[in-house]
Formats: structure tokens, sequence, C-alpha cells
């Protein structure tokens, strides 16, 4: 017979287990529903680069209608062209999510265009690292503004029409710490908590009207090697660091796959899913491991740089792809600390 203890240890592996299956398995998506992809019409946040730029190229390559909106409207026009050319229908829009009144703007011109909106992603993020009172209050409060209020703003747009509508799927980009907090990004962990617990409150809204043909899907990223390295505010003293970042195709992956099958939480590949079980089973542990982790390679080992304000308040021109190139550098970075 099972002890307690041995009873409680093979639900938790069989839990992990789960959870790490499902974070492998999610953005797997069968020929038929790839197609079921073409004439849909997306809108997009944070389109201009990163894992928002990757998904609007999924998304023509699957002949869907994308609404592109990001700050940079250059960019936005260059995505647009690579839409096109790969089967789908791009229309752009100058939008700062932390506008409502760009997100209405941006919801009007969907609808006036394409006559619906099918899926809503708020992608668009920044981030701010550092000890927590060296941040200024202004970068603070300007991160709050657009990861968590802009995420507001669009799911509130959003739902809405999907009301209209009576259909449509909401997908939130998170992150890993949106269930796991980090030491030295403080405000960035509290937005995305709150990007998480907005799609479980309105998840319930939703399941109280009767309203099952809308979805929201909270999907939650493990780092990821994307420009957001290059627009990330950064008062830490060092150059921005991270280790195991995973290619962008992973997150790009999760949130296609989240749009045409939602899950109402989406923790990305086995190192996302690790993180969010190992967390909800242990959270002081895993709290106290990241802290500890991160402290030596951002504010002990990495190499200096300069306080920046990054793209918190005007975009850059720099930090364009998908891709950020971030995990070369970061190794060649650290090879260069030891080799001191």
């Amino acid at each position: 017979m099972k002890t307690r203890t041995q009873s409680v240890l093979h639900g938790a592996l069989l839990a992990l287990a789960a959870l790490l299956f499902a974070g492998c398995a999610s953005t797997r998506l069968s020929p038929a529903e790839e197609q079921a992809a073409a004439g849909k019409t997306y809108v997009v946040t944070g389109a201009s680069s990163g894992i928002g730029r990757g998904v609007a190229q999924r998304l023509g390559a699957m002949r869907a209608n994308v609404v592109l909106a990001a700050r940079r409207t250059g960019l936005l026009e260059q995505v647009a062209g690579e839409v096109r050319r790969a089967g789908g229908m791009a229309l752009v829009q100058t939008v700062d999510v932390s506008r409502p009144e760009d997100m209405r703007r941006l919801a009007d011109a969907a609808v006036s265009r394409f006559g619906k909106i099918d899926v809503w992603i708020n992608d668009a993020g920044v981030g701010a690292i550092g000890p927590f009172e060296q941040i200024p209050l202004v970068d603070h409060a300007r991160l709050i503004d657009v990861n968590l209020k802009g995420v507001i703003y669009g799911s509130h747009f959003a739902i809405a029409r999907f009301k209209q509508q009576g259909y449509g799927t909401l997908v939130n980009v998170g992150s890993v710490e949106s269930e796991v907090p980090l030491a030295y990004q403080a405000s960035y962990s509290a937005s995305k908590a709150g990007v998480l617990s907005l799609g479980r409150a309105l998840n319930e809204e939703l399941r109280l009207a009767g309203m099952q043909a809308i979805k929201v899907s909270t999907v939650m990223p493990f780092a990821t090697d994307t420009p957001f390295f290059d627009h990330v505010a950064n008062y830490s003293g060092g150059q921005p660091q991270m280790l195991g970042l995973d290619p962008p195709e992973k997150a790009v992956d999760a949130v296609i796959a989240a749009s045409l099958r939602p899950r109402e939480e989406v923790p990305v590949g086995w190192k996302g899913s690790l993180s969010v079980f190992g967390h909800r089973w242990t959270p002081d542990i895993s709290e106290y491991s990241s802290a500890s982790a991160y402290h030596r390679l951002q504010m002990e080992k990495a190499g200096p740089a300069p306080a920046t304000s990054g793209n918190l308040h005007q975009p850059m021109q720099q930090g364009q792809g998908v891709d950020g190139g971030w995990r070369e550098r970061m190794r060649a970075d650290r090879k260069a600390q030891e080799a001191k």
C-alpha cells in the first residue's frame, strides 16, 4: 500500500509529466488547423519585431488577414510586405498600446477593412532590469502602462467585438514571470502576473455569460532570444544576461497554436513548463533559486553597461528582427568575463 508521501509524490510526477507534455505538444498543428487560419483576421500588437513579427510572418504564410500594430511605422510596412509576399493580406496601424484611443482606432480599422476580428493577440511589451529603487518611477509607470494597461485596453476592445460577433479568441502574451517573479525585474514580473490574472478572470466571466465560443488564452514564454534585450531599460550596471534563452520560434509556434486551439494557460516548452510546475509545487524554493542565479549572472558577472531607459518612452531603431542574436552575444560576453 502506498504511503501518503508516495501518493503525493506520484501525483506530483504525473502532474509534471502532463504539464511538460502540454508545454511541448501544444505548438503542433495539423495541416487542417493551419489551413483553418486562411481568411481569418488577426490583430497583432508588437508586430514590428520579436515574437510579434514572427507571428505575423507565420500568419502571412497561412494566408490570414493580419492587422499589424506597433510604434515603428516603417518596420510595420516591411512586415506587411512579408505578409503579402507569403500569401496573406496586411493592414498597418501605428499604435501606442498605452493609449486607449489608439487601441479603439486599431479595433475600428480592423473591422472596417476586414469586417471582423477572429483573433486578437496582445504581444507588445517592454522591460526594465535593475534594483527596484534604482529604476526611476517614471520607468516603472511606463512599463505598467504598456505591459498591463495596454493588454487591458486591447482585451477590452477585443472582447466587446467578440461579444457582438458571438465568437473570437483573445491571446495575451504573458511570461514565465507571470507565475515565477524574478528579482531585479519586479515591475515586469508584476505586469505579467497581472496579464495572467486578467485572463483567468475573463474566462470566468465568459463562462458565467454562457459564451463558450469566446476564448482567452495566456501564453507564457520562457526567456526568449528576441530584440527584447536590445530594447530593455537597464539600471543593473551590467550588460543584459539570461541563461538558457529559447529560440523565438518556440514562442511564435505557441502563440499561433493558442490562436487556433486555445487553452487557458500555455507555458512554452519544457523549460517554461518546468518553471511553472516548480513554482506551484515549491514556490519559495523556486523564487529563491531563480533570484540567486539571476543575481550572480546579472549583478555580479555581467560586463559593465551604462544606465538606459531603452525603448520605454521612445521607439528604437535597433532590434528589428525576430531573433535578437542574444544567445551568441551573451555566450561571448561570459567568455570574455571568464578570461579576465
